[in-house]
């Protein structure tokens, strides 16, 4: 059942990045066309191409999170013994959790729900700000996931390991 959830929700998540990514290259496209070809600049694209560039880069982070795929520095941590590795990984995804928690989820909320009653619209658009942001805490709804995910499955692989550690040293012991 959970599997099936977090099957749907990876699914739903990577087709709106592909969507604002694809909505993306379409708007840049038809800036530069209507600059260079047109000679008459669109007044729209250059905001547009912010706002969805926001939306592609929190979001396509959570896919790479969820992937594995996430920038890191894994060359040191794949010299570590297995126990410390782990223990490190545990570690980071402890940490994203966190942040992703109290200052993507909770403190983007915030910020939405006050820039919506605020009222502050963009100046192209004419889009309500409010909307813009919501890619903090929906991203952060993501990172927490799979960053708790990521957590369980490390300390999984941590208790299995201790298992199996302890099964080879009764086997050695059991051997004399």
């Amino acid at each position: 059942m959970f599997k099936k959830i977090k099957k749907i929700l990876d699914l739903s998540l990577e087709i709106l990045v592909m969507t604002a990514m694809a909505l993306l290259v379409i708007d840049v496209s038809w800036q530069v066309f209507t600059r260079l070809v047109l000679k008459n600049p669109s007044t729209i694209t250059e905001e547009l191409a912010v706002f969805m560039l926001i939306w592609v880069a929190l979001l396509g982070s959570a896919v790479a999170l969820n992937r594995g795929a996430h920038l890191g520095i894994d060359y040191f941590v794949g010299k570590l013994p297995i126990k410390i590795r782990i223990g490190t990984e545990v570690f980071v995804f402890l940490c994203i959790g966190l942040f992703s928690l109290f200052v993507m989820v909770i403190g983007g909320a915030s910020l939405v729900m006050r820039t919506l009653e605020l009222g502050q619209i963009s100046p192209a658009l004419n889009l309500k700000i409010g909307y813009v942001y919501l890619a903090i805490p929906i991203s952060g709804f993501f990172l927490v996931l799979y960053s708790t995910i990521g957590l369980v499955e490390r300390i999984i692989e941590l208790i299995k390991h201790k298992y199996i550690i302890s099964q080879k040293t009764e086997e050695k012991v059991s051997a004399y």
